[in-house]
């Protein structure tokens, strides 16, 4: 929570406070979210200048109360990133110190957060890392005892058990962050179930590298990585499960990546079948050739259950909007996909030219098929292209705009809302304008169905890519709902998307189909349910699951028109 926040404020501060952005010291123990940083300007500082200017942020681990004041007198706006857990002990020893009580701090020596705390304790501030150094301390008459928030739990219960014993009269806090306490005893839980462990994180992390060492001490092959580049296949051929963990200061992205390599691996080890699928999987998934199958689907679906019969046009006419408009958002969102999904971003930059092609063509031949059915039907068709395509551009001149707001993109949430509508109208609205001129109520049920599955697909991809999206500035919706939000709204779409088809089959407003396609929400909470309590990882299983519950709804309809 606390390296998640500094690392969130950082990212935000360009656009709330008074540039230049720096850091005091490094911002957390992790090079890679370092790089990152340095590379939107904002730099470390690990000496106070006389004179600065502009916005200075206290790193995650803190820092000495002078150092603080020093650097409001050198002329920066100081916010304090420092973790709240953190922030408890500092006042815990600050208080005791103004009462004349020593400070005994367990804890790594030269750790930054070490540092700052002893800042607090003044002179009276011992820091041990080994029983045999607590028992060469002189009995102190008052003394609180301490611990480094990443500190070894199981360590810092035979200083308790020490204090029982020699100085049953020093006061005792156990600071220990409980995130801390849980990812220490979870290593040891997995390893006992696991062939080897693997520990995601900066080879300067004292917590990742604790972690590392409690895997260790089980027996478990362990290894400390900080990226999928220092994953060794061959070492790892022999594991059938592999735990994953990772330190406090690993960025949701980097345990993905790490997540996405590993979970190639059978594949690539197995033979037949099992082999092949994944072969074919990931490069529909990639061309998003797989998706727009699925729009297709929801089309026919979405037809049938309207009780109209020519159905093939515009099935076609949905497989080749989606197929060309996720194609340019993924040729264009490269850079958030740089976090999100690095293996689509790599893709994307590698064929830009031949998928750029592939999109404006399959564009193309959508409206000139929407064009046969109609004016109506690809003016719309047309007006939806142009926004997809202008999703990115600056759209309000910077003279008339002093605001952020001068693209589509820049609308909070607009990314997700605006897939959602558009794939609601190009599967439910247009169809009955071009056959009938009109649409009809049922066509108002149908159109909120299609949308909102759309909606809790987008969202739920929204909600895993959330770091990415942060980094690159995108606004999205559990950007600004928070993740725990986002996911209860889901849920609460989902349901009322049961309920919609249950009552408009029930009052005979739409075809009997509803019932069948119950399926469809039923499915996408099972796979929330799931992701949610951790059975679920972000990778290739769970994006093509997601996905297949569009498939699934044209394969009801298919089985329902049979019958």
């Amino acid at each position: 929570m606390g390296v998640r926040r500094a690392v969130e404020m950082v990212l935000d501060a360009p656009q709330e406070h008074e540039n230049p952005i720096t850091t005091y010291g490094p911002l957390i123990h992790n090079p890679q979210v370092l790089n990152l940083l340095e590379e939107k300007g904002i730099v470390a500082i690990t000496e106070i200048p006389e004179k600065g200017s502009g916005t200075i942020l206290i790193r995650a681990h803190g820092v000495p109360p002078e150092a603080k004041e020093l650097l409001e007198k050198a002329g920066f706006k100081v916010i304090d990133a420092t973790c709240p857990r953190v922030i408890k002990v500092q006042t815990i020893i600050h208080k005791h110190a103004k009462q004349g009580y020593a400070s005994i701090i367990i804890g790594d020596k030269d750790h930054p957060e070490i540092t700052g705390l002893m800042g607090y304790a003044g002179e009276k501030g011992y820091v041990v890392d080994c029983l045999e150094e607590l028992d060469s301390i002189p009995l102190l008459e008052r003394a609180v005892i301490v611990a480094q928030t990443t500190q070894n739990k199981h360590f810092f219960d035979k200083v308790k058990k020490w204090a029982a014993q020699q100085a049953p009269h020093y006061k005792v806090f156990d600071t220990i962050c409980d995130s801390t306490s849980r990812r220490q005893s979870e290593v040891q839980r997995i390893a006992d179930v696991v062939d080897a462990v693997i520990v995601v994180g900066g080879h300067n992390s004292g917590n990742t590298k604790r972690l590392a060492q409690i895997a260790l001490q089980t027996g478990k092959p362990t290894y400390h990585v900080e990226t999928e580049s220092e994953l060794d296949p061959d070492v790892l051929a022999s594991a059938s499960h592999i735990g994953v963990t990772a330190g406090a200061s690993t960025p949701n992205w980097t345990i993905r990546r790490i997540y996405r390599a590993l979970e190639t691996f059978p594949f690539k080890k197995g033979q037949g079948l099992y082999r092949r699928f994944f072969t074919i999987l990931r490069p529909l998934l990639l061309t998003n050739i797989y998706v727009s199958i699925g729009a297709g689907f929801l089309c026919f679906a979405c037809i049938k259950l309207q009780g109209m019969t020519n159905y093939f046009p515009h099935v076609l006419i949905s497989i080749l909007y989606v197929q060309s408009m996720h194609m340019f958002n993924n040729l264009i969102g490269t850079k958030a996909d740089r976090y999100n999904d690095p293996d689509r971003a790599s893709f994307y930059d590698k064929n830009k030219i031949f998928l750029s092609l592939l999109a404006f063509t399959a564009g193309g031949v959508g409206l000139m098929t929407a064009y046969a059915k109609g004016l109506l039907s690809f003016l719309i068709l047309l007006a939806m292209s142009m926004m997809g395509l202008s999703y990115n551009l600056r759209i309000v001149p910077e003279r008339f705009a002093r605001g952020k707001y001068r693209r589509i993109r820049d609308i909070p949430g607009s990314k997700t809302i605006l897939i959602a509508v558009a794939w609601g109208v190009v599967t439910s609205v247009l169809p009955p304008l071009s056959v009938l001129g009109h649409i009809q109520l049922n066509t108002l049920l149908i159109f909120f169905w299609s949308t909102s599955l759309v909606f809790v697909r987008t969202a739920f991809f929204d909600i895993l890519d959330i770091q990415g999206d942060r980094i690159v500035g995108r606004e999205s919706i559990p950007i600004l709902m928070g993740e725990k939000k986002a996911l209860l709204l889901l849920k609460y779409i989902l349901l009322l998307n049961l309920a919609i088809l249950l009552l408009a089959s029930l009052f005979n407003l739409i075809s009997s189909l509803g019932y069948l396609l119950i399926i469809c929400p039923v499915f996408v909470l099972i796979v929330l349910f799931a992701h949610e309590r951790g059975y679920m990882l972000p990778g290739v299983r769970l994006e093509f699951l997601v996905e297949t519950h569009f498939v699934l709804a044209g394969f009801a309809t298919i089985f329902w028109s049979l019958l």
